[in-house]
């Protein structure tokens, strides 16, 4: 276990880069849009369901 531990972290001192400031920025973007764009998907989603259950549900009990 503490030779794995041991060849990580030297993996992430030689091998990992960071992403600069600019890339960094720009994947943050990417990741605000498509996290909005899954919640209002999922939004639309939940409403829809919502509205069929409660249809058949009034047309059931009635």
């Amino acid at each position: 276990m503490l030779t794995y531990i041991k060849e990580s972290i030297e993996e992430l001192r030689h091998n990992v880069t960071l992403p600069t400031k600019e890339e960094s920025s720009n994947l943050m973007v990417v990741v605000a849009v498509f996290s909005i764009l899954f919640a209002l998907a999922t939004w639309g989603v939940d409403s829809v369901f919502s509205k069929l259950i409660k249809l058949y549900f009034t047309n059931v009990l009635n």
